[in-house]
Formats: structure tokens, C-alpha cells, sequence
């Protein structure tokens, strides 16, 4: 099996323990679940914020330990404070480091949060929505078509916006009506090498009405700015800056370099 079967197995284990342990209803008595939740849409339409979508992550398949000293709540104010447009929390806890808890104290901040895990169950959309997440993720490749149409329609049901993550052409038929939102990976989830030219190139077939976001292998402005003149909206950083011994300065400083460019 490559990197993302071998998750995607393991995730089927998880959820059915989840289930076995806590309902659906418990998850929906949760004090976060009715909050009022944050549109990354409108944070990625607003041309006075950043669109950058900065990651918390610990470790990585292909990268093992990337921060394993990093506080939650340390770095995603941080990240709030210097012009994030959302957060993007890591939840899977055996391949990525993550947890519920990490999202659950992020939700200090009144941005936006993208549940970054894997999701193939309705009963994850409800966790993500009890643990305070704005937005989910469905990636393509580890979903048929109609499975994306009916997760995406069971999120919108409970107020949670949908970030539909492609890598390929093949998963263009993926994009439907309840995806507003589309990702393109330069990450290639079944090898994790990376190519920054795959969003320009599948950018010009994703539908007009759509918000695209260009996510992985976005290391400098002058990338961002390629990006942005090919329609891009939203760009989703993690390692850049969690790679660093302080991911807070690293963004902060960061920040700074792409305002100044754009003045």
C-alpha cells in the first residue's frame, strides 16, 4: 500500500472506535458544537487580509518530527495576530502528531479553522463541528465523486464550509455544487514529492465560480504572488514555517515581507 491507503486504513479502525465510544449525540451536547462559525469564503474574499491559510503541524510520513516543542496556542496566535485568514489544525494523531485538543485551544481565535485530517465519515464532520473546526477537508483521492457530493451536503447541513483538495486532472470531476472551495495539493498525497507547478496547471480547469487555494511547497512571496496573478485565493502554509525554531517569528516576519512587496 502507498502512504495515503495505509492512512486511510488506519482512519476506518479509528472512526469505528470513536463511534463505539462516544455517539453522535454526545459529540452534538459538546459547548462548541451551535457556536457560530467563521466563513473562510468571506476571510479569503476580503482583499485586506493575507490568504494565507498557516498551518499547526507537528510531524509528517514524509517528513517525520517537523516541531515537536511547539505550543498550539502560542503559535496560532501568533499566526491570528500577524494576518492568518484561517488556521489549519492537524487532528490525525498517529501519522500527523495531532489531536482534538489542538484545535479545541486554537479555537481562541476568531478566525477561521480548517479540521486538516482525513475525513470518510459523516460522523468525523460532527466531531469537527463539536471540536469548534469552520471548515473540513475532503481529499479526491481517497473518495469516489459521489462520497465528496454527500459529505460536502452533510457538512453545509451543519453550517461547516468544505475545502475539496485535488492533485490531479482525473479528480476534477470531484468538484461539485457544495464545493466552493478547492484545493490543489502540490503534494502528491500517494508519494509526497512536490511540484509547485501543479496549481497553475490544473488552475485554468477548475470552474470560474470557484475559490481556489494552492496548498504545500509554498516556501517564499514570490510564489504567492505567481499564484495570485493565476487566481488563487487562498494558500495553505505549514512546514515553512512550523520547520522553524520559532514558527511565530518565522510567520510574522514573513508577513512582513509579502506586505511590503504589494505596497
Amino acid at each position: 500500500m502507498n502512504i495515503l491507503e495505509t492512512i486511510i486504513a488506519k482512519k476506518h479502525i479509528e472512526v469505528a472506535s470513536n463511534k463505539a465510544m462516544v455517539s453522535i449525540e454526545e459529540l452534538k451536547q459538546s459547548d462548541l458544537f451551535n457556536r457560530p462559525t467563521f466563513s473562510l469564503k468571506h476571510f479569503l474574499l476580503d482583499e485586506n487580509k493575507t490568504g494565507i491559510i498557516a498551518e499547526f503541524k507537528r510531524q509528517s510520513p514524509s517528513k517525520g518530527i517537523i516541531n515537536g516543542t511547539a505550543d498550539v496556542l502560542e503559535v496560532t496566535k501568533a499566526y491570528t495576530m500577524n494576518g492568518a485568514s484561517c488556521l489549519s489544525v492537524l487532528t490525525d494523531e498517529h501519522f500527523f502528531g495531532g489531536s482534538e485538543q489542538d484545535l479545541r485551544k486554537a479555537r481562541v481565535n476568531n478566525i477561521p479553522i480548517l479540521r486538516k485530517d482525513f475525513i470518510i465519515d459523516e460522523y468525523q464532520i460532527v466531531e469537527a463541528r463539536s471540536m469548534g473546526a469552520d471548515v473540513i477537508l475532503l481529499i479526491a483521492a481517497c473518495l469516489t465523486p459521489k462520497r465528496v457530493k454527500e459529505l460536502a451536503a452533510f457538512a453545509k447541513s451543519i453550517q461547516l464550509e468544505v475545502l475539496l483538495e485535488i492533485h490531479a486532472a482525473e479528480e476534477l470531476e470531484h468538484i461539485c455544487d457544495e464545493t466552493e472551495l478547492v484545493g490543489v495539493n502540490n503534494r502528491d498525497l500517494k508519494t509526497f514529492t512536490v511540484d509547485i507547478n501543479r496549481s497553475i496547471e490544473l488552475s485554468k480547469k477548475i470552474p470560474a465560480d470557484k475559490i481556489k487555494i494552492a496548498e504545500s511547497g509554498i516556501n517564499d512571496i514570490e510564489t504567492i504572488r505567481i499564484f495570485r496573478q493565476a487566481g488563487f485565493k487562498g494558500f495553505l502554509i505549514g512546514e515553512n514555517f512550523m520547520k522553524q525554531p520559532d514558527p511565530t517569528i518565522a510567520f510574522a516576519i514573513f508577513v512582513q515581507q509579502l506586505n511590503a512587496k504589494e505596497k
